[in-house]
């Protein structure tokens, strides 16, 4: 135990000891690092200070501050003598430094005496150099500021020319380019405050060019109308005519460049020689300027609504006729003029920018204004009565729609619109034909053509076909058979044919619909006009019994031209072989009616003449005796039918025998009327013996074959009824007529008992008041008192008993 306690004792001491010398080594080494460490002091000095040993580390300084100043000591002591020598030499020189000071400073003043000037040159350079640097920042500055102020500059002189595109590209590289250079200077500021004032005015003034150039546009869209019509027409080689001096375009084409700055037109479009659409020679710069414009300011919807809303109302006042437009054809003219413009204008903006004017817009304008233009022109056209007139606004119309069609615009309600003017045209030529038809008619004198030269015939030859040989052997004079009204007529059909014709041209018609178009008028010419006129003509009670007879005349050779009609139908329309239309011209028939009804009107009139005559017969039926010759009017009757019948030597023989029968039948009527008038209560023997004398002359003009062809006894036969009624009462032959009555061979077949009895009992009374008159009157006329009453029971018996003939 003592042991282990002496060895930890050993142990603490030298642990002991081993802790002195490591803090008699620490403070030392904390003495060695304050003098020789080049580094701060503080973390050493912060170490003394957190340890415990500050008396040793005090005791190792002291020691080592009085080891250091031993060492100087000795330092000191071995270079003293220098020391001395040195301040010794330093006295020395210190006499000599004075001097050299004095020299020195005796120099220094010489020197700045001679230096003077310079200094004051080198302060003047110094000051020149000075300003010249401040030149050059001025002119670097300047030189930057330089390009926003001629910017500045060109934007207002682009403005001022009105170049508002340009300029507003200008303000937005000023604004967005080079005002952010120079945004430190004070002007800068008031510039990019102005920039949205001249944004604004930019704005308002390419508006305003565009309203001036909407204005401009609308006053000139009739003359781009009339410069579109005339370039489609010179294109399509349509009849210049359309188009006539003192149209309602301008006369003169630099009327149009007006000195004003809002004229849509360029001034060097006046040259004629090649062919410029009218579109180049409008400037359409406004437009596009404000298009840009509102696009680069993020406005284009607003724009583009404007400019539709302006346009809109501007298409209502362009499809707005002006005045009565019927009454003129510069106002149709004017009218498709002013539409078309508008349609140009608005199809060329289509074509030259994106999006202004789409085609979906278009055609719903276009619509719109089309089923109001066909309305317009179709109230219009209805008023019109001028065949020439509509024949003009009919090209017009045709001249619309080919420049429509050039155009890309629909125009199929106009062109179905030329169907109704077509029938509008053929009405209005009806009625102006029928007029010429009246005037020919009412100018014709109804007497055959007499020509007496060759070059007569030819002239009349040339102007309606007409041939014949047997006419052609006689000499000069010669005597035609129709009157001047059938060349006349003919060639007025031929006009009509070419007015048709005209208004089928440039309608796009084959040449068989042409052909039956024409054909289809010719024949309602023939069958309502002319057929109309015809049957007025005849039925006209002014025309004598001689013209009637010329018109029948006349509708035979009418008949025969107008076969030819055909041919010149397909010549001017070219149509041929199969093409041609089947049905045909109704000539034939429109004037086989025409002469029936004349016929018919002659038979009429021819009978009515015989009336007019026998109004004058005047008969005394109470007669002892016959005078002995036939009554006067029945010669003038007979005269009057002698003298027509000669007038009928150019009607079918047919139909001269026609009436001739009909006239011989009439009279006989009349005359068997006369013996049977109720109104003649007494007749006499001596009455009945003179009006045989009258039959007798009638008789004879029926042996005298007034009108040839007549079957041999046919014409008497129309008066054998009178001839047996009077001569089975002259020769008194009754026994015959009663016994043979019924008979086919009787010779009194075609006497009526009812005739008989009626003029028997008017001899009756003629007898009876003879008998109160004379009562002592012989015994013959007692006993033919008693026959006549006996004769009249026995007729009354025949009629009771069965039908009676004749």
């Amino acid at each position: 135990m003592a042991d282990r306690w002496k060895k930890v004792s050993l142990a603490v001491a030298f642990a002991g000891m081993v802790k002195e010398g490591a803090a008699e080594s620490h403070a030392e080494n904390l003495v060695l690092e304050i003098e020789t460490s080049e580094e701060p002091v503080a973390p050493t000095l912060r170490a003394i200070q957190d340890g415990n040993d500050h008396e040793r580390f005090m005791q190792h300084l002291k020691a080592r501050i009085q080891e250091h100043d031993r060492d100087i000591e000795r330092m000191c002591n071995f270079h003293y003598q220098g020391f001395v020598d040195s301040i010794g030499q330093l006295l020395k020189v210190r006499a000599i430094a004075e001097r050299l000071k004095e020299e020195v400073l005796s120099t220094n003043r010489s020197l700045q005496r001679s230096g003077l000037p310079v200094i004051q040159q080198a302060e003047d350079l110094e000051r020149t150099r000075k300003t010249h640097r401040n030149i050059v920042a001025t002119v670097e500055h300047l030189q930057l500021c330089l390009p926003v102020l001629q910017m500045y500059c060109k934007l207002n002189e682009q403005m001022e020319n009105k170049r508002y595109y340009t300029a507003l590209k200008t303000l937005e590289q000023l604004e967005h380019t080079q005002l952010p250079r120079v945004k430190r200077y004070r002007f800068c500021e008031n510039m990019a405050k102005n920039i949205p004032k001249l944004r604004e005015s930019i704005m308002e003034a390419s508006m305003s060019d565009l309203k001036d150039f909407l204005e401009s546009i609308r006053k000139h869209s009739d003359w781009i109308g009339e410069e579109a019509m005339k370039q489609v027409q010179r294109r399509s080689n349509m009849e210049s005519s359309v188009f006539v001096k003192g149209s309602s375009g301008p006369n003169k084409e630099s009327s149009l460049v007006e000195a004003d700055s809002t004229n849509p037109f360029s001034e060097d479009f006046i040259e004629e020689d090649e062919e410029i659409s009218p579109l180049d020679k409008v400037d359409f710069s406004p437009v596009y300027r404000c298009l840009h414009i509102y696009s680069v300011l993020g406005m284009r919807d607003t724009f583009e609504s404007y400019y539709r809303k302006q346009r809109g109302k501007q298409s209502k006042l362009a499809i707005q006729p002006h005045g009565n437009m019927y009454e003129n054809l510069k106002h149709y003219k004017k009218y498709f003029y002013q539409i078309l413009g508008f349609f140009v204008v608005e199809d060329h903006i289509l074509n030259t920018t994106e999006g202004l004017v789409t085609r979906q817009y278009l055609d719903v304008l276009w619509n719109t204004a089309l089923s109001k233009i066909a309305a317009t022109l179709r109230n219009n056209s209805a008023y019109c009565t001028d065949a020439t007139l509509l024949l003009q606004i009919k090209d017009q119309v045709v001249l619309f729609t080919h420049t429509l069609n050039s155009y890309g615009f629909n125009s199929t309600p106009i062109v179905e619109l030329l169907l109704d003017l077509k029938d509008q045209y053929n009405e209005i030529l009806m009625n102006t034909w029928v007029q010429v038809f009246s005037e020919i008619f009412d100018n014709d004198n109804y007497t055959a053509i007499i020509v007496e030269t060759e070059q007569e015939y030819n002239e009349i030859t040339r102007t309606i076909p007409f041939s014949s040989t047997e006419l052609e052997k006689l000499p000069y004079p010669k005597r035609l058979p129709f009157s001047e009204f059938v060349p006349k007529v003919y060639q007025q059909i031929k006009e009509f044919i070419y007015a048709c014709h005209k208004f089928s041209q440039d309608l796009h018609l084959t040449q068989t619909e042409r052909d039956d178009m024409i054909r289809k008028s010719t024949n309602i010419l023939l069958m309502r006009t002319l057929s109309g006129c015809l049957t007025a003509l005849i039925r006209k009670h002014s025309l004598g019994l001689i013209e009637l007879v010329q018109v029948t005349v006349n509708t035979i050779h009418l008949e025969n031209a107008c076969k030819y009609l055909e041919d010149f139908i397909s010549n001017i329309t070219g149509t041929t072989g199969d093409n041609i239309h089947a049905a045909g011209l109704q000539s034939t028939n429109i004037f086989r009616d025409a002469r029936s009804e004349a016929e018919q009107e002659i038979y009429k009139r021819l009978n009515a003449k015989v009336d007019d005559f026998l109004e004058l017969a005047s008969y005394d039926w109470t007669l002892d005796e016959p005078r002995g010759h036939a009554s006067g009017y029945i010669m003038d009757i007979i005269r009057f039918l002698e003298g027509s019948f000669k007038a009928f030597v150019h009607l079918p023989g047919k139909v001269a025998q026609t009436a001739c029968l009909s006239a011989c039948k009439h009279l006989s009527q009349a005359l068997m009327d006369f013996l049977l008038d109720n109104n003649i209560r007494l007749m006499t023997m001596g009455a009945i013996q003179q009006f045989s004398f009258d039959i007798i002359q009638c008789e004879l003009f029926a042996n005298s074959e007034p009108v040839p062809g007549f079957r041999e006894g046919a014409l008497q036969m129309t008066f054998v009824q009178l001839r047996q009624l009077l001569d089975l009462f002259m020769v008194w032959d009754w026994s015959t007529y009663l016994a043979d009555y019924n008979q086919p061979t009787s010779k009194y077949s075609r006497v009526n008992p009812h005739t008989a009895i009626t003029i028997l009992e008017k001899m009756r009374d003629s007898e009876k008041k003879k008998s109160n008159l004379f009562t002592n009157f012989k015994k013959n006329d007692r006993d033919r008192k008693k026959l006549m009453d006996m004769v009249l029971k026995q007729l009354r018996a025949l009629v009771s008993s069965g039908p009676p003939r004749g």
